[in-house]
């Protein structure tokens, strides 16, 4: 059974997510903010972590930056009012992988829910498949119908977070953040560079594409063949 934290400071609210995850079989941790979700983290680490933004003590996006350091793999969906791209942009860069506006509609939010989880599953098997394109992290290879394509790490990388996470949009910043760390010779631009270069080495592959979200960043997209 997977375990979410619900960070909320609405406690009608948060009740209401935790009542309702619990009935579809997930186990929840409600949590007042992002204080005291640090708190209970240390105590029991979640599969899944979904956060308002607008909390006293600790907002979302604080907590989210704090999250992100000390647990890469985990999964955060921060929840708000707040929807303007300045907003979303804020989320995403601070490291959240997802991003759902207020009011919260409950058969919306499980659906994220189990994206997210089977997203994370992705990561951490270390195995990917678009179609009929497999992705071999260890390996650092992209396979299709005998065509093996064997990509530098920070390629191989950038293109395994962005297919872990298809129509996600992630920033310049974010993917610098998570792929290159704190390389001090490195800026946002290299991250293009990567791009443009992962294009047109998987020109043969026709399951996907990276596309460019204008004013935000980068999303895969899964395509047929």
């Amino acid at each position: 059974m997977f375990t979410v934290m619900v960070v909320e400071d609405d406690l009608p609210l948060q009740r209401m997510m935790c009542a309702f995850l619990g009935m579809n079989g997930y186990q929840t941790i409600p949590a007042a903010n992002g204080e005291k979700a640090m708190e209970a983290i240390e105590r029991v680490l979640p599969d899944l972590v979904i956060a308002d933004v607008m909390m006293p003590v600790m907002d979302g996006w604080e907590l989210t930056r704090e999250l992100r350091s000390a647990y890469p793999l985990l999964p955060i969906m921060l929840v708000t009012a707040r929807d303007t791209i300045e907003d979303k942009r804020a989320g995403f860069t601070s490291g959240a992988d997802d991003y759902l506006t207020k009011p919260v509609d409950l058969d919306e939010l499980l659906l994220h829910v189990k994206a997210l989880l089977r997203r994370s599953q992705v990561m951490t098997s270390h195995r990917l498949t678009v179609g009929e394109t497999t992705l071999d992290y260890n390996a650092l290879t992209v396979s299709r119908d005998g065509t093996v394509l064997t990509l530098p790490k920070k390629e191989f990388y950038l293109l395994f977070k962005l297919l872990s996470s298809p129509m996600q949009i992630f920033t310049r910043r974010q993917l610098m953040d998570e792929i290159w760390g704190m390389d001090a010779q490195s800026d946002e631009r290299t991250v293009d560079v990567h791009v443009k270069r992962l294009r047109e080495k998987c020109e043969v592959f026709p399951d996907f594409a990276i596309v460019t979200v204008r004013g935000l960043g980068y999303k895969a997209e899964k395509r047929n063949g």
